[in-house]
């Protein structure tokens, strides 16, 4: 293929895989092409798989970009120059988004179609050209097919010989495994001989992977290097490098690669993003389904990973990271053991809320609250429309708050403090035995770092306006002052959104407080039997759909925002990204459980002086019990919801529903579209594939879970519980998705999963701190312990509902604010109660906050210090006790540096030796120096040498 060359593209429909080899290998023009016959000269039939059309070289990558329609005349460009190139360059980026430049967000077909742009079109097609000459030179040989099932669409498979394999491997440093194996020794002390057993017990729930190799045998690794290619085991050269690994190479070539025009260097990151390809992406390895799948690493996932036959088994850990890469191997290894975690933590959270059903016959204050004979009258709840009422008939309520306020939910608070910090440290020890099996301990990311496209555009635009006055040997690059519109533009929006979210909670405060008062003022029956539960009910549903809905908008403008930043590297861009989207997801699913935990029902005041927040409207109170009920159920509706709804059901439904949709616009019924997947090519099918957009939506969730698990637990001890039944799910679920419906990722090299374990380690020490506020102030276990030391007559609980209710003069309304039926009871009042702990009217000073007050004050700032430090040095104590990295880890990888040490000296020492005797075999037999010079008399006798 020349630059200048014309070719018109091959139509889709014209496409026969039946006909003879002669007319396929016109349409897949391969550069260069190797044996495409036999040995006797017939030509080879095309494979399905994943290979070139000589059914040999195997495709490592593939690139697809647009072509014209067989209608439409490809037309020449006229005029190509530096300034029309700008600008059409210019205007191509400007149209496209940024959100993802090795891959689009968006299927790749509708992104080709929305920027099918005539007017830069040879543009396109002759950077492609000029890139695709530039990555022959760097030795990788390609093959084109245009002639496909999926009209417009035209591939460029790629493949890497073994030269630029070896080459790229060792430019890369990566470790490849030798020839030298050694015997793994087990840990001898207590915690590994427990692991070990605990291993044994569990044998039959490991999946059947790696069957045929030992566990005990390891084989020392060392970065690949082609002067020692000697050390590694090279009878297989088919099987040394692995798909992933091949595709790894072709894509840090693809990324290395320049397309230079006008100033302007693009890698494959900028050929995506201004479309001149339209996506790029490795192969999966094979079918999963049907006659013709042949054993392959894909299908064996399917069967012992990504089926829910086997949920209840360990995933193969191991053969992820083999086929996805270390990046993604760690992310489903972390998910695994937080879920396996969650299971003690389910087991006591269960018996906390089953101790709480088996005491509340036992509990005093809600006897007390249920017992009708003590006639308890209670002062309205809202002005006017709400009446006096019995404390009596909030028995029900007062009865299932004892559920999740119990004495154990405080055992089970500093249970989950320690958790967490059991679960970071298992988690870093597991890390740390990964990177060891996957010979990733010596691993640095430095290298792996490339510039973005969008950074590299703006550098250009910038070396544009400034090239006069720049001296040449100077680096341009982006500052501060250039990227300060961008970071005040972040700050601003960050803190509008999360005054939208303040603002939303407040509308439903607003709800809440109306709807109250509405049902109270209804003449229904019905409406007005149970509206406390109603209230919550409906304001936590509602709060719910706020969630889901701002979750996604804020997710888009988080991505804007970075964008608008110009990160240099994808990993700034992915870790500003990751911050901003945190930060707003958790004010959103957090802001409406604080304030139902901390603010709820303390800036309400108290009859004859309440505060209003808009016209007559006051603020809410707590039911008589406390709001760790309406804390436990936003709490769940919360959590249940995003788990069902945003999750699974999205998760699940969304690729359905687009999956029917393109049947229904499809043409072909069901046979036809059988018939036609058969012919298709491994290339084609990946294509229709969804692309791989990372793995933050999957980290994020799992992150708000462990908050819920973990921040609030002491409302709601069955939060665990739900997490692990979610996460069984999810396991299976995210594991179907990555082998069924995406196509395969980039596989990343990475030792540890990043800026996640900083907000998991951030969550877990918040945790203890709104615990220890949580059992203090929003539950009625400190005002419960005082009076029973401090005010019970008989050191027991009896008395202590009247001691927490104050007295209220009916004559102290403020007028207009009275009950329109003050007879609602059948009897004039004279004198209601209310919660609070306050001075009676005939008091000396009526309605001031009591001594008691203060006195359950201080005991509440007390024990939020006492718990706070005594969990926090349990959990520094914990940490401490436990070291980072298992010690025979440490001591195998001692032995792996020693081991390495001698295997480089004794073949040092083979070819001292092995030169020496080359020295002496040509003293010996010299046949040059016989012939040429006489034999030399010697003044002392010759030493003789054997020569063999």
């Amino acid at each position: 293929m020349r630059r200048n060359d014309n070719y018109l593209p091959v139509p889709g429909e014209e496409k026969n895989l039946d006909v003879d080899f002669n007319t396929t290998t016109r349409r897949n023009e391969s550069i260069p092409m190797k044996s495409l016959y036999g040995d006797d000269g017939s030509p080879l039939s095309p494979r399905l798989g994943p290979y070139f059309s000589d059914g040999r070289r195997r495709v490592d990558y593939v690139l697809a970009y647009q072509i014209q329609k067989p209608n439409s005349i490809r037309r020449q460009s006229s005029r190509f120059g530096e300034t029309n190139f700008i600008r059409r360059l210019r205007r191509s980026l400007s149209m496209r988004s940024s959100r993802a430049p090795l891959q689009p967000k968006e299927d790749p077909e509708i992104a080709a179609q929305d920027h099918r742009t005539d007017y830069h079109e040879d543009d396109k097609r002759f950077r492609r050209e000029e890139f695709e000459e530039n990555l022959l030179e760097t030795g990788l040989e390609l093959e084109k097919d245009e002639g496909t099932k999926i009209p417009g669409i035209g591939f460029l498979k790629i493949h890497a010989p073994w030269n630029v394999l070896c080459r790229e491997a060792e430019f890369m440093k990566l470790k490849m495994p030798t020839k030298k194996f050694y015997d793994v020794k087990q840990g001898s002390n207590v915690v590994e001989k427990i692991r070990l057993f605990i291993h044994k017990v569990t044998a039959p729930l490991h999946p059947k992977v790696d069957a045929n190799r030992p566990q005990s045998i390891k084989s020392l690794s060392h970065p690949f290097s082609r002067e020692k290619q000697h050390l590694f085991d090279l009878s297989d050269r088919d099987k040394f490098f692995d798909s992933k690994t091949r595709s790894s190479i072709v894509y840090e070539v693809l990324k290395r690669t320049r397309c230079t025009r006008a100033k302007y260097s693009m890698g494959i990151t900028s050929l995506l993003a201004n479309g001149v390809y339209t996506s790029a992406y490795p192969l999966h390895d094979g079918d999963i389904e049907g006659v013709n799948a042949e054993p392959n690493d894909r299908k064996l996932l399917y069967e012992e990973w990504a089926s829910y036959s086997v949920f209840y088994k360990y995933q193969p850990i191991g053969l992820i990271r083999k086929y996805f890469g270390e990046k993604v191997g760690l992310y489903f290894a972390w998910l695994g053991v937080y879920t396996q975690m969650l299971i003690p933590a389910a087991i006591v959270g269960v018996i906390v809320f089953l101790y709480g059903c088996a005491t509340v016959d036992d509990n005093i204050p809600s006897m007390e609250i249920c017992d009708a004979r003590n006639n308890i009258t209670m002062c309205p709840l809202c002005d006017r429309a709400c009446s006096y009422w019995k404390l009596v008939t909030a028995c029900g309520t007062a009865r299932a708050s004892h559920l999740f306020d119990n004495p154990a939910t405080v055992f089970f608070s500093i249970f989950m403090a320690l958790w967490a910090v059991l679960f970071m440290e298992h988690w870093k020890r597991r890390q740390m035995r990964l990177n060891y099996i996957w010979d990733l301990t010596g691993f640095g990311e430095e290298e792996e770092d490339h510039n973005r496209a969008e950074y590299e555009f703006r550098v250009m635009q910038k070396t544009l306006k400034k090239e006069h006055a720049t001296p040449k040997d100077e680096k341009v690059k982006l500052t501060c002052t250039d990227r300060l519109p961008a970071y005040l533009t972040t700050v601003v929006v960050m803190c509008f959104l999360i005054t939208v979210t303040f603002a939303m909670v407040f509308g439903v405060i607003l709800y809440r407080i109306s709807i109250k008062a509405a049902l109270h003022m209804s003449t229904y029956p019905a409406a007005r039997s149970n509206i406390r539960a109603t209230v919550k009910t409906t304001a936590a549903i509602i709060n719910l759909i706020i969630i889901i809905v701002l979750d996604e908008i804020y997710a888009a403008i988080a991505r804007w925002l970075t964008t608008l930043e110009v990160p240099k590297t994808e990993k700034s861009f992915e870790e500003r990204l990751i911050f901003k989207t945190f930060i707003l997801k958790f004010v959103n699913a957090f802001t409406p459980i604080v304030y139902l935990a901390f603010f709820r029902g303390r800036l309400v005041g108290r009859p004859g002086n309440y505060l209003y927040v808009v016209g007559s409207y006051r603020m809410e109170e707590c039911a008589h019990a406390g709001c760790l009920m309406e804390l436990c159920i936003q709490l769940c509706i919360t959590m249940l919801g995003k788990q069902l709804i945003q999750n699974n059901l999205f998760e699940i439904g969304i690729p359905k529903l687009k999956k029917l949709l393109r049947k229904r616009k499809s043409d072909l019924d069901s046979k036809q579209e059988e018939e036609l997947n058969k012919s298709m090519q491994r290339h084609e099918k990946d294509h229709f594939l969804g692309p791989f957009v990372g793995l933050s939506p999957e980290y994020m969730e799992m992150i708000i879970q462990f908050g819920m698990v973990t921040l609030f637990v002491a409302s709601f001890p069955l939060a665990p519980l739900f997490a692990l039944l979610n996460n069984i799910i999810e396991i299976r679920l995210d594991a179907k998705k990555f082998v069924m419906e995406l196509r395969r990722p980039i596989a990343v090299k990475a030792k540890d999963i990043g800026i996640w374990y900083n907000l998991l380690r951030g969550l877990s020490k918040v945790a203890v701190i709104v615990n220890a506020f949580v059992i203090s102030f929003t539950s009625d276990f400190i005002p419960r312990l005082v009076y029973q030391y401090m005010y019970s007559p008989d050191g027991s609980m009896h008395g202590f509902i009247n001691h927490t209710l104050s007295y209220f003069n009916v004559t102290d309304f403020t007028p207009g604010t009275e009950p329109l039926q003050p007879m609602h009871l059948g009897y004039k009042v004279e004198m209601c109660r209310y919660k609070d702990y306050r001075e009676p009217p005939w008091s000396s000073t009526p309605y001031e906050l009591s001594k008691e007050f203060w006195a359950i004050l201080a005991a509440r700032l007390a024990f939020v210090i006492v718990f706070q430090n005594v969990v926090m040095l349990m959990s520094d104590f914990v940490d401490w006790l436990i070291p980072d990295i298992p010690k025979d880890i440490s001591l195998q990888i001692h032995k792996e540096k020693i081991m390495m040490v001698e295997l480089f000296m004794k073949e040092e020492q083979g070819k001292r030796l092995a030169a020496r005797d080359n020295h002496n075999q040509d003293n010996c037999t010299s046949p040059s120096s016989a012939n040429e010079s006489p034999p030399q008399p010697r003044s002392r006798p010759v030493s003789h040498t054997n020569c063999y």
